[in-house]
């Protein structure tokens, strides 16, 4: 069974289950989804605990012992497995394969993952876990979501804020739910329930901002002249390298015109998107991507492309910065025909 996080909340209270997956690339919901586990199996007796973590030098065999004693002494006790890297090799996926067949009603197994890629969700190991574990999927939240999102967190502790302090908040954490956190329990600790001003927010906020490299392009295909102007100031600020944010850049648009000369020799758009490598998550941004960006300019940005990299070689004269924001401002307006 997949739910999130927030389905995970709703059904914990509800049922405890003997078999617990957390996977994905967020830390902070991932280490909520854990705590709140942990924290009903302790309400049912389950007050022992022990951790592996499961490095390239593991030996899984510790985890076999462990269950034997474990049963001996009938003890309610929360096996705790962390598997950094995702891959936890033949002999760990067999281990895990056993727990999964193998489930003890004294022991409550939480197994943490990072994001799993598409070629390991087919393995068995995987597939067990899949098939015996309520898995948790803990994804980054998307921009459009984030306001909701420190919204809902500001309402249970009992804060309101307006509509535009609350887009002042999501952007100053832009990226990065554990600053975000850190700055609404802030806000918490500083000032009473009830509706906060703008000058109360803005006066407790650092700017927390990750700006994120690969938040750009987003940016530029959702045509958001503000995001992505605002993103490219913190990374210049942050002196990230001009070569990597040219490159971060250029890659969707060559995805692009891909999916263009596929639809031009008559591919559907599922099988443009395929071919492309378009993975699930993209493939709403890219479908209003292609229908707002045509051919035409996308090749006029890849040239452009070329002549900001000629300036970051010092082969010709301009502002690199100034290029790549012109660069995007090309992209970000709208484009309203096909042709």
């Amino acid at each position: 069974m997949r739910i999130n996080s927030d389905q995970l909340f709703r059904q914990l209270p509800k049922q405890l289950m003997p078999l617990y997956t957390i996977t994905g690339d967020e830390l902070l919901l991932a280490l909520e989804a854990a705590d709140a586990i942990r924290h009903q199996a302790r309400q049912h007796g389950y007050t022992e605990r022990d951790i592996f973590t499961a490095d390239h030098r593991f030996d899984w065999s510790n985890i076999q012992r462990w269950q034997s004693q474990s049963s001996l002494f009938g003890e309610r006790r929360i096996l705790d497995l962390r598997i950094p890297t995702g891959k936890p090799g033949k002999e760990g996926g067999n281990a895990i394969e056993a727990l999964c067949q193998n489930p003890s009603a004294d022991t409550i197994t939480l197994i943490m993952l990072p994001k799993i890629d598409k070629q390991t969700q087919t393995s068995k190991w995987f597939k067990a876990l899949d098939h015996s574990s309520v898995m948790v999927t803990v994804d980054p939240i998307e921009h459009a979501r984030l306001a909701n999102w420190i919204q809902q967190r500001l309402d249970s502790q009992g804060q309101q804020i307006a509509p535009d302090s609350l887009q002042f908040l999501a952007n100053k954490v832009e990226g990065n739910l554990l600053a975000a956190q850190q700055e609404i329990k802030k806000l918490a600790l500083l000032y009473p329930s009830g509706m906060l001003s703008f000058e109360q927010v803005k006066n407790a906020v650092l700017n927390v901002a990750r700006y994120d490299v690969f938040s750009l392009p987003e940016a530029m295909l959702t045509a958001d002249t503000v995001r992505y102007t605002r993103i490219l100031e913190g990374l210049q600020g942050e002196g990230t390298p001009p070569p990597l944010i040219l490159s971060t850049l250029t890659e969707p648009i060559r995805t692009l015109l891909l999916i263009h000369q596929a639809l031009a020799a008559g591919k559907p758009l599922a099988q443009a998107f395929k071919d492309s490598r378009v993975w699930h998550q993209q493939q709403k941004i890219m479908t209003a991507a292609v229908k707002r960006l045509p051919p035409r300019l996308l090749l006029q940005a890849l040239l452009h492309a070329a002549s900001i990299d000629r300036i970051i070689k010092g082969v010709a004269q301009g502002n690199i910065w100034d290029e790549l924001l012109q660069f995007g401002l090309r992209l970000t307006t709208r484009q309203t025909s096909m042709h």
